[in-house]
């Protein structure tokens, strides 16, 4: 008999074990504290602090939204590290 994989969730998907690290989390802070900041950049970083120390996972809407920007020449660095931490912890990847 075949045990089952620790992560893997019924009907198959991988689960979601990805949590935002610390120094991510610290970026996700300092741009919602920026004025500046893009409403993009704010809601992928609002998403990432959301996920620091929980396993919750990424909803659909958030990662469009980090999609776009990872594709966004604008985007800062910043935004896209955000937009990548986000993404990783979608399910379904």
């Amino acid at each position: 008999m075949h045990k089952r994989h620790p992560t893997k969730a019924i009907g198959g998907i991988m689960g979601n074990n990805e949590k935002t690290s610390k120094p991510v989390a610290t970026k996700a802070s300092n741009v919602l504290s920026n004025p500046a900041s893009s409403k993009a950049a704010k809601t992928v970083a609002a998403s990432a602090l959301a996920q620091a120390g929980t396993s919750k996972a990424t909803s659909a809407k958030v990662a469009t939204v980090a999609a776009k920007a990872l594709d966004d020449g604008r985007s800062s660095k910043t935004t896209k590290t955000l937009a990548g931490s986000v993404l990783t912890q979608k399910k379904g990847k």
